[in-house]
């Protein structure tokens, strides 16, 4: 698939999905917003730019903490909905652009700190995108980024990754930690911190915020029946078909 084919692809899937993106309890809550607050809450002055926004909910946890904040994300209906909701929650240090994650229309060292929550296994070219983060970065910048995090184990990574696909068409890939510290470290960025924790995903809401054809989810309860033993201890498989994934944040930095 070309990259052109791709982020319309994935504009077509989540644009018409942006509404049960910002009510989503799994997008919406978490740990990780939690941890997110916490940092964010030592840049009071930082330009911040949030890459892959969705519904706005990092950017709407960061606009409490920096002074200006760009969502940026490739669907025009998810930048729609995260601008009515900072309207409602009276986040006036918001603004809006539409790009992808492996071109970003910002001049070099714009923003103090970028970050990204659950949109990078939709990138084409994370690599790419990678690098863009350090260009847009000024020295001493931070990158946080979180996602939903493959477990490395080849047997536990080809079900996460089938899953996933089948939910999803345009999913690419979780990436485990190991291939994180990696590609952060190709990019010129250099690994602060890393922390993984697990995400329980509740089957109905999970398949019904992407809209996925009865037919794919079939084919998931299928195969999440057909798990070895092993698999299903891991993710915690459930009769109904929830599941718990594990999710990573990193943090990185641009030497000065």
């Amino acid at each position: 698939m070309t990259t052109g084919s791709h982020h319309d692809n994935v504009e077509k899937q989540f644009g018409s999905q942006a509404q049960a993106y910002l009510t989503s309890t799994v997008h919406a809550s978490g740990r990780d917003l939690q941890r997110l607050a916490e940092r964010l809450s030592a840049f009071p002055q930082a330009q911040l730019l949030d890459m892959g926004c969705g519904a706005g909910h990092a950017s709407f946890v960061a606009a409490g903490n920096v002074a200006n904040v760009t969502a940026y994300d490739l669907s025009r209906q998810m930048l729609d909905v995260v601008e009515q909701a900072a309207r409602e929650k009276g986040l006036n240090n918001i603004r809006t652009q539409q790009g992808y994650a492996e071109a970003l229309p910002f001049a070099d060292a714009a923003f103090d700190v970028v970050i990204s929550r659950y949109s990078a296994h939709h990138w084409h070219d994370v690599g790419q995108a990678l690098r863009e983060v350090k260009r847009v970065l000024k020295p001493g910048g931070v990158f946080i980024m979180m996602d939903v995090m493959s477990p490395g184990h080849p047997v536990r990574d080809i079900w996460l990754q089938t899953v996933e696909a089948l939910r999803d068409t345009s999913h690419v890939r979780n990436y485990s930690s190991g291939e994180w510290l990696a590609l952060v470290n190709e990019a010129g960025l250099i690994t602060r911190t890393l922390t993984t924790d697990k995400l329980p995903l509740e089957f109905s809401s999970w398949v019904a915020r992407m809209r996925t054809p009865q037919a794919l989810c079939e084919a998931i309860r299928l195969y999440q029946d057909s798990a070895s033993a092993e698999v299903k201890t891991y993710f915690a498989l459930q009769a109904e078909g929830s599941f718990t994934s594990d999710i990573v944040m990193l943090e990185a930095y641009k030497s000065e």
